[in-house]
């Protein structure tokens, strides 16, 4: 089994992914929260927690940790802090540890900020933590939704290095996503679009 630490676990889409992985045979869910609050819905399920603030220091969160999932976000808040700056400094401390993937929640529209009016500031900070990642040398797959949903996940999606279109996806398809692309041979190294869509995650994520 290896060791997963999911980065805002406490979130919509980050309990999805917990629980996935709690369900997996392969992994290992290490839930990461920022108030000692949060630990004990995790615990109750017998799920690891690890106390940490992405506004703080984070350097000790990968320790025996295989691959990363990061699903934080500040919610239109602290974009800069959380979503940008907090998502550097895990790279970092996973590329110190030589975590052997690191997938990251990104959004559609992080490849041209400009292109929006009231999410600029925070797909600019999506954008730089794509960047910063894809220059660390840690294999990652990046991953960028359109808008999300809380309809339950029918499992399929439509998916496209550029999707050239909007569109919406559930929180439920995008956690399944996030937690395929953990795979070594799924979409490594690559930067993908995703939407509602016709084909089975597992066929539609590109693999080497």
């Amino acid at each position: 089994m290896e060791n997963i630490l999911v980065a805002g676990a406490n979130g919509t889409t980050g309990k999805k992914i917990v629980h996935l992985l709690q369900k997996s045979q392969y992994f290992n869910p290490i839930a990461m929260v920022r108030k000692e609050s949060q630990k004990k819905q995790f615990e109750d399920e017998n799920v690891t927690t690890i106390l940490a603030d992405l506004e703080k220091d984070v350097s000790f969160t990968t320790e025996n940790i295989d691959k990363i999932i990061f699903a934080a976000g500040s919610g239109g808040k602290k974009v800069v802090a959380v979503d940008q700056e907090g998502a550097k400094k895990l790279i970092d401390a996973g590329k110190h540890t030589k975590v052997r993937k690191f997938v990251m929640l990104s959004s559609m529209g992080a490849d041209n900020p400009e292109s929006s009016d009231k999410l600029k500031d925070y797909l600019k900070a999506k954008q730089n933590a794509d960047v910063y990642l894809r220059e660390s040398n840690i294999p990652y797959s990046i991953v960028r939704p359109g808008a999300l949903n809380n309809d339950k996940g029918i499992g399929k999606i439509e998916l496209s290095t550029k999707l050239n279109k909007p569109g919406e996806i559930s929180r439920d398809d995008v956690a399944q996503t996030l937690v395929h692309s953990l795979h070594d041979t799924a979409a490594v190294n690559t930067t993908f679009e995703i939407i509602a869509g016709e084909t089975l995650i597992g066929e539609a994520i590109p693999s080497s």
